[in-house]
């Protein structure tokens, strides 16, 4: 546009691209499918660009009732994981005119302060983690179109859920480590009551029991490396004659806390223990040896939580099918001696 030109407005856009006002509409608030075709919706898109449109998104917000955000509540921010959550999320929240709020619930669990001084005035949705769940009361967002990440599909407060696949992560673990010949396992669990690390736990007994001569036990750490240290030290003195030969973890920062346990206790990884993690953070390369861990795809989960929130909020149902994982094999499990 020409300097001084006045701004464009919807019914410039409508009369470039030869349709209704109500066509462009329908496109710019991203409504048109099965109202509009797909030539028409690129035939507005691309006269609002050329036009330098931008809807004014605080007028029509009054008219939907909507402010145009969410919040998506999480644990912590400790960890990268969260991050890339976050930002999966914003990137498909920005492509649909939403704005995303990320609300670390306090101490990584538990409930947590109201962020607004009403949730369900400011806000369109919530995506929520279920290791953050108790939060929710206390924001009133299990009163609000609701998306759970990493939860049970049968009790997660009749919300929409969206999962990867942790339970095929630690089979591909567990096969692994058989297939090198490991029969005595170390479950290095996180000590934290979560559908996650319950999926966890169950898959890993569960696969193991299906193979004779094999045996199990678990020993419990809060996420963090120090504690990890600590519970990994204790369970290697008290190992007695039969010492574990693959400590599986439950993350890889507590694999890194294993690490240190094992070299305190004289011990090398992989020759005398095998170690795997599960997340793929950053830090699984920056020990040593690199980690063998289960790769999960954070922005690829923020995105589908995203894209089921706005599936909610349209009133249509979200897309099924947990996200894929995969092993990542490194030097940190080798064969028993």
């Amino acid at each position: 546009m020409a300097q001084g030109s006045t701004r464009p407005t919807s019914r410039d856009v409508a009369q470039a691209a030869g349709v209704s006002q109500a066509a462009v509409s329908l496109v710019l608030g991203d409504k048109w499918r099965g109202r509009v075709s797909e030539p028409t919706a690129q035939r507005v898109r691309e006269a609002a660009l050329e036009l330098g449109y931008r809807p004014n998104l605080a007028a029509r917000n009054l008219r939907l009732g909507r402010t145009r955000t969410v919040l998506l509540v999480v644990p912590a921010l400790t960890t990268e994981f969260f991050a890339e959550v976050y930002t999966g999320a914003a990137r498909v929240a920005a492509e649909h005119g939403f704005g995303v709020v990320l609300y670390p619930s306090p101490e990584g669990v538990g409930p947590a302060r109201d962020p607004f001084a009403s949730a369900q005035a400011a806000l369109d949705g919530v995506i929520a983690s279920s290791m953050a769940a108790d939060a929710l009361t206390a924001i009133r967002g299990d009163q609000l179109p609701l998306v759970m990440l990493d939860s049970d599909p049968d009790g997660s407060l009749g919300a929409a859920t969206v999962n990867l696949d942790i339970a095929d992560g630690i089979r591909q673990v567990t096969e692994h480590l058989l297939s090198l010949g490991h029969r005595s396992f170390l479950h290095l669990a996180a000590d934290i009551p979560s559908w996650t690390f319950e999926v966890r736990a169950r898959e890993l007994a569960t696969r193991l029991a299906d193979v004779p001569g094999t045996d199990l036990r678990t020993i419990r750490a809060p996420i963090s490396i120090e504690g990890a240290r600590t519970a990994t030290e204790a369970a290697l003195a008290a190992s007695g004659p039969r010492p574990p030969t693959a400590l599986v973890c439950d993350d890889d920062k507590l694999a890194a806390g294993a690490y240190k346990a094992v070299r305190r206790a004289g011990l090398r990884v992989p020759d005398d223990l095998s170690v795997t993690g599960l997340d793929d953070l950053g830090l699984a390369t920056a020990i040593d040896p690199e980690l063998t861990t289960v790769r999960l795809d954070a922005e690829a989960f923020g995105e589908r939580g995203m894209r089921a929130l706005l599936a909610v909020l349209d009133g249509r149902p979200p897309e099924k099918g947990d996200l894929p994982v995969g092993l990542v094999v490194r030097g940190s499990t080798a064969p028993p001696r």
